[in-house]
């Protein structure tokens, strides 16, 4: 069985990687000679929207899936025409589009922050008025690890609108001219992101809740299960998950991300934030951590094979922990000698910003993941840049 990945990332990477248990073989098209990917199977350089490209990387391929959601939807969909391909075209198009989600979002149900789709300069102080400050300004497309977006608040002394007008412009020049979306900052108490898999059969395995940590808009810590007495946040992500994969008739690894908003009589309400039509950073942890990880499962889901179980492995009550390496990595044997440690290096050469590799820690409870992760992260945090 010969896979096609569209994008030689990391995630691709890892899909491969799990793959070749699986008898699996993979053929990357990335635009980069120097793609991770390089190191674990046929790597085409090309762009994605050549057409020649295309068509030579999907000569004798089996099944075709995407590592990231950036890569052009008419380009899936000229692969689709003649190969199975999944996640559904829909998908792709609907992740690439904040207004598009948001949209999908509000008509089945599932409760979002306040937000406008400001198409024209003009309308933007009315949109920041609607929602209220302060709020967050994002480009409609591209962004990824906290690019593409701005906080406009007022500062101390002024709350002039003058001086907002000046904020709201400073960001919009930087932006994509297609639109932004001005979305209310919600004042949440924690991030959360369900990592989910759906079959071509329509069966769903919902992995645990991942309790996530940003910085700088990049993910540094996942921790799973997350606190969740009772049961009421699982129970929110996964009916939300199901509508939208069901919405959306899709196949494959998908990640949804939450806010966690406190009401005033102590109801908690988790808020979309966004999908990821793909394998996710929050996820990595499942490698280790589940009997089934999201990487094997995407790839089970796309080639139509049973789906595995995302129950996490190990005695009841295990812990598990995801902390990326950003900028620079510890030597191997320092991260190593921490206990119940996993490495992933991605073979990227080092730079502020950059996701080099990530790590997992596996504890048969709370305070003993906590400890690990105490030694792990001032470990990390000496070398990290970015």
């Amino acid at each position: 069985m010969l896979i096609g990945i569209l994008g030689g990332g990391q995630l691709g990477r890892m899909l491969a990687l799990a793959g070749y248990p699986l008898g699996m073989k993979f053929r990357f098209l990335d635009p980069s000679p120097d793609a991770p990917a390089r190191q674990v199977g046929e790597l085409m350089v090309g762009d994605f929207t050549d057409q020649a490209a295309l068509d030579q990387f999907a000569a004798g391929l089996d099944f075709v899936t995407y590592e990231f959601e950036n890569v052009p939807v008419e380009s899936v969909e000229y692969l689709a025409a003649t190969l199975r391909v999944a996640p559904p075209v829909a998908a792709l198009r609907t992740g690439q589009d904040r207004s598009a989600e948001k949209a999908m979002f509000t008509r089945l149900g599932i409760a979002v922050p306040d937000y406008t789709i400001v198409r024209e300069h003009a309308d933007l102080p009315k949109a920041a008025e609607h929602v209220g400050l302060p709020c967050v300004m994002k480009t409609l497309r591209l962004g990824y690890d906290g690019k593409g977006q701005a906080v406009v608040k007022h500062t101390a002394g002024d709350t002039s609108p003058r001086h907002v007008a000046a904020r709201l412009d400073a960001a919009w020049i930087t932006f994509d001219r297609a639109g932004v979306i001005v979305e209310k900052l919600v004042p949440f108490s924690r991030e959360v992101s369900i990592i989910v898999c759906r079959g071509a059969d329509g069966a769903i395995v919902y992995y645990p809740l991942a309790q996530n940590v940003h910085r700088a808009g990049i993910l540094r810590l996942s921790t799973s299960p997350a606190p969740d007495p009772g049961g009421t946040l699982t129970a929110q992500a996964q009916a939300a998950a199901k509508k939208v994969l069901e919405h959306l008739n899709y196949v494959g690894v998908m990640a949804i991300e939450f806010f966690l908003q406190t009401g005033s009589d102590d109801v908690k309400t988790l808020l979309a934030n966004e999908i990821a039509p793909r394998v996710h950073n929050s996820g990595h942890w499942s490698i280790e951590g589940s009997i089934c990880g999201q990487f094997e499962n995407h790839l089970r889901a796309v080639t139509g094979l049973p789906l595995g179980s995302s129950e996490l492995a190990g005695p009841s009550g295990g812990q598990c922990a995801m902390v990326n390496l950003i900028g620079g990595a510890p030597s191997t044997d320092e991260l190593l000698a921490v206990p119940g440690v996993s490495v992933h290096l991605y073979g990227k050469d080092p730079r502020p910003g950059r996701k080099i590799g990530h790590v997992t820690v596996r504890a048969p409870n709370v305070v003993q993941l906590q400890e690990r992760l105490n030694t792990l992260t001032a470990l990390v945090e000496t070398h990290a840049q970015g």
